[in-house]
């Protein structure tokens, strides 16, 4: 790998560093309810208080939702990727102190901490994958992309190695143990204001916005291996920007207006909102009350999870090797039907195996039930966890990338905001059979994929309209700039992203 390259990951390495915040905060609000120092500091009862605790959970994506749908686009269009990732950095930070140092009894201080973090992760969240996505080569988009879904799990990671080391030291730390672990949640978003200086703009931001085609091109130069690479895409670029400038309105309008973006829009929303309802994200908020099903001990719940965040790391590497392979939709129906066995198999064996006096399970019991969640993980990861991201952010043309990707993500706090409200008295009255609900979601999740959900592995941004029956804007685009074409042979109709090569292979040819 030349320096060139090794640049390249970096700055897509620090853009995808804004997923460490949402994994991180997630993470952190499962480890604090079994805190008793956090529950006594805002007099919460872990049994009582389910509605309250779904609330304290939710107004965290309520302020997501509203940044996602509103303000995360329109700041990486008018600021720039870069200023919209510092903003919403900086936003956590902030909200982080505000959590932290919430006064005893105060919940509603805590609550608006919360509602910050939301508006902070949502704006950075919003400008991470565009930044990533219009940086990186095609070659190598869904490689990259998967280390934005492995920050999730780095986040996780953190916080709950963090909250396990605080739960050893529980009577020496007092109320610190689990301010400590909120604390650290400013770490990565100060790293990341850091090293955002030191990276260029996206090439396409600079021609988008003010069609600025010298800093476009220096741009492409520092992440390009050669001027051929940097005039071939900058020409690529210029003319489909310019023919969505001439053709098609920019913004939230064209989300509506235009057939392809329409289609790619609900689909995206689909699979979002899918990607929470497999099971992940209620696992990873309450998986703390779904262990105390099955063990008594509040310090082996937290090393369990500490576990489950370290194995998340391992397990979404998977996609490294496996996205610009198979593709897309190979992992979306292979992590759907091995998520949903194992969301049968868990209640299965919970319906099936005795409870003790204090309605715990067996150690052998647990350790298997344990062991099937885990598994769920290794299947969820690399497919629906990385996969959902890497399609959303690759899919959207550049004059309604940002709020596309914004919106369509954030449909992933939508359908936790209307689902883990009421999760925590769902999981009171049935236990463990709730999860056949998640194992039914990801059986239509995988059919839908095989019927609705193009393949885009390898294809070019600028390509993408193609596959989902919109224009070619560089065809179109370069008519209108007046840029010659070659001759092409009959148009091919194109349902993937191996179409797309068959269809540059005849184009050589000819």
């Amino acid at each position: 790998m030349n320096k060139t390259r090794q640049y390249n990951w970096f700055i897509c390495l620090v853009a995808a560093s804004c997923m460490t915040l949402y994994g991180f905060d997630s993470s952190v609000f499962n480890a604090l309810q079994g805190s008793d120092n956090w529950l006594a500091w805002f007099n919460l009862d872990i049994e009582k208080d389910t509605y309250t605790i779904g609330l304290i959970n939710t107004c965290y994506t309520i302020g997501a939702i509203v940044s996602g749908f509103f303000i995360g686009g329109p700041t990486a269009d008018f600021l720039g990727r870069r200023w919209g990732m510092g903003i919403g950095c900086f936003i956590t930070i902030i909200a982080t102190l505000i959590q932290t140092f919430a006064p005893k009894g105060k919940l509603g201080v805590f609550i608006f901490g919360r509602v910050l973090i939301g508006i902070g992760q949502g704006t950075a969240l919003t400008a991470g994958p565009v930044y990533i996505n219009e940086v990186v080569p095609a070659s190598i988009r869904g490689t990259v992309m998967t280390f934005w879904q492995l920050n999730y799990s780095v986040g996780a990671f953190i916080a709950y190695w963090i909250n396990y080391a605080c739960s050893l030291n529980r009577e020496k730390l007092g109320e610190w143990d689990w301010r400590m672990v909120v604390i650290f949640q400013m770490m990565v978003p100060i790293l990341i204001i850091i090293a955002l200086p030191f990276q260029p703009e996206s090439p396409r931001w600079h021609i988008k916005k003010n069609n600025n085609i010298d800093a476009a091109r220096a741009a492409l130069r520092s992440i390009r291996e050669t001027d051929n690479e940097v005039e071939e895409e900058l020409l690529a670029i210029r003319e489909a920007i310019e023919y969505e400038k001439e053709i098609i309105s920019p913004g939230y309008s064209a989300l509506f207006k235009d057939p392809s973006v329409r289609k790619r829009f609900g689909l995206a929303v689909v699979l979002n909102v899918g990607q929470q309802l497999t099971g992940q994200g209620t696992l990873n908020t309450y998986s703390t009350q779904i262990y105390k099903k099955v063990w008594s001990s509040s310090q082996t719940i937290n090393l369990i999870n500490a576990l489950w965040a370290t194995f998340g790391i391992i397990f979404t590497l998977n996609a490294a090797w496996t996205a610009d392979r198979f593709g897309r939709r190979w992992l979306f129906m292979v992590g759907a039907v091995g998520m949903a066995c194992c969301m049968m198999i868990v209640p299965i064996i919970g319906m099936t195996t005795p409870t003790d006096a204090e309605g715990v399970k067996s150690q052998p019991v647990a350790i298997g039930i344990v062991i099937m969640l885990f598994l769920f993980i290794f299947f969820y990861k690399p497919s629906w966890g990385a996969t959902v991201w890497m399609w959303t952010a690759e899919i959207f043309s550049a004059n309604v990338r940002s709020q596309a990707i914004g919106m369509a993500s954030q449909c992933q706090n939508v359908a936790n905001t209307i689902f883990q409200q009421f999760f925590p008295e769902f999981l009171q009255k049935v236990g463990l059979n709730c999860l056949f609900f998640f194992m039914g979601v990801n059986i239509l999740l995988c059919i839908f994929v095989y019927f609705f959900i193009p393949e885009t592995k390898g294809v070019a941004l600028e390509q993408m309209d193609v596959i989902f029956g919109g224009a070619d804007h560089t065809e179109k685009g370069a008519q209108i700039l007046g840029i010659g074409t070659e001759t092409q042979p009959p148009p091919v109709e194109l349902k993937d992203g191996a179409e797309i090569h068959e269809a540059e292979r005849r184009r050589d040819v000819v």
